[in-house]
């Protein structure tokens, strides 16, 4: 018979799935937040050539990360 002490002992983990999820999100976050930062670098010739304004440019810079 097992009690209640013996299940509180037991390390909890997470399932592999659920980790590798959490992992992906953090990464493309990360991937997200480094492209905003080129982003708010180019000059504004350079917005022009891709069809943003500085405006916009900072907007979405200013993003979150998990945005």
């Amino acid at each position: 018979m097992t009690t209640r002490s013996e299940f509180a002992t037991t390390p909890r983990r997470l399932p592999l799935d659920a980790l590798s999820r959490v992992l992906a999100f953090l990464f493309r976050g990360y991937d997200r937040h480094l492209q905003r930062l080129d982003l708010s670098q180019l000059t504004d010739e350079q917005l022009d050539d891709i069809g943003l304004s500085r405006r916009e440019a900072t907007r979405e810079a200013a993003k979150p990360f998990w945005r």
